[in-house]
């Protein structure tokens, strides 16, 4: 099974990422993770630490050569800010962070202890490993690319296009943004709403869509709850930092429409045959590629909510963990916005979960022999 775990501090070392379970046989790509871990700091709205860190991926072990081993691949990422143990005690909780939770569940009256791991520079290792896992779809022609689409109640009104588009025309778009949207005129609106926070010493949310071409229908599971990949995906993506709500498709809109505007009907095209789904096809993809927890062959659409980052320069009412009396919230160094780079991690676990799907219906030891998987599979499909 593909699997990944993360190890670090905020302040500490390093972080690092643990993927076991990949195929043998596959090149690996130090500069696609690095990029994405450049996209993961940039970004309007982002704070003064990403001044200092330079995230760069250090690959310890799994490879050969730049091929991949099938042993476990560990990934390292420096943290140049890294001095956890001069750091002051944190006895003022913040509203919205895990700081007063986790120091009840662990006993902690020092809450940096709980916000050096809960802290979203853990979403560093996330972005290496689900970048890894990018690696593995794009070879088999699966592309995941995820967008900014809404920012402080401003929202890309164009972005239900997007599955519509050739991916590259998606990602030249997304590219080109300061803030990872598909539309100039949103992003106009989006900046203007970060300026006004950031003037009033506040923060803003928004909204994040992954859209993920190209994967073939079987993906996930009807026969057992915990295999149904809507539901996996919807626990990959509430796992991110900060997130707060998760849609597949229409989402919460099917509660207000009629069935006849829900569902995408099915049809047959004979110059399709040749492709993924056999020549079966959708004019609409309202199920955002989902049917029954099982990929269909249309694009794969999620989309999250997350919330706006709870460290606030207008510190909100908290109490003193020693005394229980009232004072105003520990202010840290955080982001005005930090959406654009949680469309990064988003993204990356997205492209994980797809890419465990996909090597628990086809996986082998090797890529080679994962391909003829795949190859057997979409013959069958075929000869429906």
């Amino acid at each position: 099974m593909l699997k990944y775990i993360t190890a670090g501090e905020s302040h500490g070392k390093c972080m690092v990422a643990v993927v076991e379970g990949f195929p043998a046989g596959m090149r690996l790509d130090e500069g696609a993770i690095n990029n994405d871990l450049r996209r993961r700091q940039g970004g309007a709205g982002r704070g003064a630490r990403m001044d200092i860190e330079k995230d760069e991926v250090e690959i310890l072990s799994g490879v050969r050569k730049g091929i991949t081993l099938g042993s476990p691949i560990c990934m390292r990422i420096k943290n140049y800010d890294s001095g956890i143990d001069r750091l002051q005690e944190l006895t003022r909780a913040r509203p919205g962070h895990a700081d007063l939770a986790g120091a009840m569940k662990y006993g902690f009256h020092d809450m940096r202890n709980v916000l050096e791991r809960a802290s979203a520079r853990e979403t560093a290792a996330r972005v290496a490993a689900g970048s890894l896992a990018k690696t593995l779809l794009n070879d088999f022609g699966i592309k995941v690319i995820g967008y900014v689409t809404g920012i402080g109640g401003v929202v890309d009104e164009t972005r239900a296009q997007a599955t519509a588009k050739n991916p590259e025309e998606v990602q030249r778009l997304r590219d080109s943004s300061s803030l990872y949207c598909l539309d100039k005129g949103a992003e106009k609106g989006m900046l203007k709403r970060i300026e006004e926070a950031s003037e009033a010493g506040d923060s803003v949310g928004g909204l994040i869509e992954v859209t993920v071409y190209g994967v073939p229908p079987g993906l996930g599971s009807y026969a057992q709850w915990d295999r149904r990949l809507d539901g996996r995906l919807a626990a990959a993506v509430m796992s991110v930092q900060a997130m707060k709500g998760v849609e597949i498709g229409l989402g919460f809109r099917v509660a207000e429409m009629p069935g006849s505007e829900v569902h995408d009907g099915i049809h047959y095209d004979p110059k399709s045959h040749g492709g993924v789904t056999g020549g079966f096809l959708r004019k609409t993809n309202r199920a955002g590629g989902l049917e029954g927890g099982v990929t269909n062959g249309e694009p794969v659409v999620v989309r999250a909510a997350m919330k706006p980052i709870p460290t606030l320069r207008k510190s909100l009412e908290s109490v003193e963990l020693t005394t229980k009396k009232s004072a105003s919230a520990a202010a840290e160094r955080s982001d005005v916005c930090a959406v654009p780079a949680a469309s990064v991690v988003v993204e990356a676990v997205v492209s994980f979960e797809i890419a465990r799907a996909f090597m628990e219906k086809f996986g082998g030891d090797s890529i080679q022999e994962t391909r003829r998987n795949l190859e057997g599979y979409l013959k069958q499909v075929r000869d429906l």
